[in-house]
């Protein structure tokens, strides 16, 4: 599944029903959506992004990611914007892969945000030389 307004709409759904400031959202191969929200904390050592749950859900389910959409809410609460995701989501994501689609902000477009893959975001990925005559580290490889 490609990311899609779709998608950014099930973050930001996410985002107004549960959690104050962001939320994401994920496609897996499947079609289906899984979304999460970011735990906030007094230590900020416990704050997890807001991708990880939907993360760990897949992974917990065996299933693939295929795109990934952070949203935040803009101070006043009167918007939103679609966000990259942070480097450690970045490697969470890059288990399944380089073409794993997500948002970025993108203030030229219509929309506020297009996309990316994760080759694309990061294209001297240092996992790479890892990745054993391929171009990107296998699933095994990131999960050893």
């Amino acid at each position: 599944m490609n990311l899609d307004q779709h998608l950014v709409d099930a973050a930001v759904s996410q985002m107004d029903h549960r959690a104050r400031t962001a939320a994401a959202a994920v496609y897996l191969q499947d079609g289906r959506i899984l979304t999460s929200v970011c735990l906030d904390n007094l230590n900020a050592a416990a704050t997890l992004c807001a991708e990880t749950g939907a993360i760990c859900q897949a992974y917990t389910l065996g299933a693939s990611i295929t795109a990934s959409v952070c949203v935040s809410r803009w101070e006043g609460g009167r918007g939103f914007s679609v966000l990259a995701p942070c480097g450690i989501c970045q490697e969470r994501l890059a288990l399944w892969g380089p073409d794993v689609q997500v948002g970025v902000a993108d203030l030229e477009a219509a929309s506020g945000w297009n996309v990316r893959t994760l080759r694309e975001l990061n294209p001297f990925y240092w996992g790479q030389h890892f990745a054993d005559g391929d171009t990107w580290p296998s699933s095994a490889v990131h999960a050893s």
